[in-house]
């Protein structure tokens, strides 16, 4: 099936999803990743530097939250900096197989609409799994180019369908806007997010404003399908396979099979950072020579013991093992210029194994070997990270304890995100209850 057909089924699936005939675990699945999103957009929203983006970017009062930041916006102004806000801690749910993350390439965006329009519970749950699916159908189909980051690119295809569900159109229609969305990505480069350039952030927001702008050129009827995938994530940025967007169409369902974050890192750097935190107990850090991180091909980059701040250092696996050894934790508030953290990461090493690799997409796996002073070493490997769908997964107590750990003071807000995820499919209007999200309204933002 080319690009072109491959996308028109899509779009009839889009247009047809009813909740109400979708199986009980998958919406359960969904109600814990809306969960996840909601409290980590309202912890990144938190940020010094993410109330400086909403300060400067000035957005009129509108019908959308800003998740976690005291007040509403414009529908555009919502998607785009309530996605940035998701992803600038790295602690946002992803999925293997997809090889990124379907979530937040599209949920900021319907919620945003979906607050705008006051539609139905059923109707906004739909359209975030239809995000959700589509999207990763579209990464699994990408084949990017050695080097280019996955943000902003086979995601944006997923953001239109969610959109386009939402605004009730046709299976035509929802199909233009899929293959809108499709050829509207980004071409980032996994270097900018190692180096610690924000850029990498602003790529889901114009993934989410993208989304919104591919399905109200669908409803104006100013966009078509025509297969622009196989050139655009194909012949451009690499190589599309369109068997992947219906393959077990209804039937197996990505939103359960994906990952939750407990550490504020590139999921790369989880398996080793969960290796260590196993092999902690007892051990004096000071006694640490050296630590040994075999990994597979896509984490081997992750290598720098250098960092220049909070992105840079999310995507560098030695300081996510030396912030696991000395905390406990690799936490949203490590303290990142302490010097004991920047000496043990630079005894940290990163090697490609080439039995992790042969192991990939099943399993992210890392072996770890910690080398201490008496000439001994403890190893420990492990398949996946904690929180993976594969591996120990984490349900809702568990996402609710991380967010109540890293809201304080504001864990009112993960108790009413709980509450709105669960609820949401039965809700008449969600308009007031994603308004309530924006937290304490008594306060002004900072």
């Amino acid at each position: 099936m080319d690009a072109e057909k491959a996308t028109a089924r899509l779009g009839e699936w889009v247009a047809d999803l009813d909740i109400a005939d979708v199986p009980g675990p998958v919406l359960d699945r969904l109600s814990l990743v809306l969960l996840d999103a909601v409290g980590v957009t309202a912890l990144g929203a938190g940020l010094d530097e993410t109330a400086a983006l909403r300060s400067a970017w000035n957005a009129p009062a509108g019908p959308a939250p800003l998740i976690g930041a005291g007040r509403c916006a414009s529908v555009d102004a919502a998607a785009w900096l309530n996605a940035v806000a998701l992803v600038c801690l790295e602690l946002d749910e992803g999925n293997k197989y997809a090889k990124g993350h379907p979530a937040a390439h599209g949920f900021p965006a319907v919620l945003a609409l979906a607050a705008e329009r006051d539609a139905s519970g059923a109707d906004t749950a739909a359209a975030l799994l239809a995000a959700y699916e589509v999207a990763s159908r579209f990464g699994r189909a990408s084949r990017l180019r050695p080097g280019a980051h996955p943000h902003g690119s086979w995601g944006v295809a997923g953001a239109a369908a969610g959109c386009a569900r939402l605004l009730g159109l046709g299976p035509d229609a929802v199909a233009a806007a899929i293959d809108t969305g499709a050829g509207l990505p980004v071409a980032g480069h996994f270097a900018s997010a190692t180096g610690g350039n924000p850029v990498r952030d602003a790529w889901m927001g114009a993934s989410n404003t993208s989304g919104l702008a591919a399905a109200r050129m669908a409803a104006a009827g100013a966009a078509r399908n025509t297969g622009t995938a196989a050139l655009s994530l194909g012949t451009l940025l690499g190589g599309f396979d369109s068997a992947e967007l219906t393959g077990g169409l209804g039937e197996r369902w990505d939103v359960t099979r994906g990952y939750f974050k407990r550490h504020a890192s590139c999921s790369f750097t989880h398996p080793a950072a969960d290796a260590v935190l196993d092999l902690r107990g007892g051990l004096d850090p000071a006694r640490i020579t050296g630590v040994l991180v075999e990994t597979h091909a896509l984490g081997a980059g992750l290598a720098s013991p250098e960092w220049h701040n909070r992105l840079s250092a999310m995507f560098s696996t030695p300081f996510a093992v030396a912030a696991a050894l000395l905390h406990g934790e690799v936490g949203p508030r490590a303290d990142l210029g302490d010097p004991a953290l920047r000496a043990l990461a630079r005894r940290v090493r990163v090697a490609e194994a080439g039995d992790l690799t042969a192991r990939l997409p099943d399993e992210r796996a890392a072996r770890v070997t910690v080398e201490l002073d008496d000439g001994t070493a403890r190893t420990r490997e492990v398949p996946n990270p904690v929180g993976d769908a594969d591996h120990r997964p984490l349900g809702e107590a568990d996402v609710l304890a991380l967010l109540r750990g890293w809201l304080p003071g504001r864990e009112h807000l993960a108790g009413r995100a709980a509450a709105f995820a669960r609820d949401l499919p039965a809700l008449d209007h969600v308009g007031e209850r994603l308004r309530g999200l924006v937290g304490d309204e008594t306060k002004e933002e900072r």
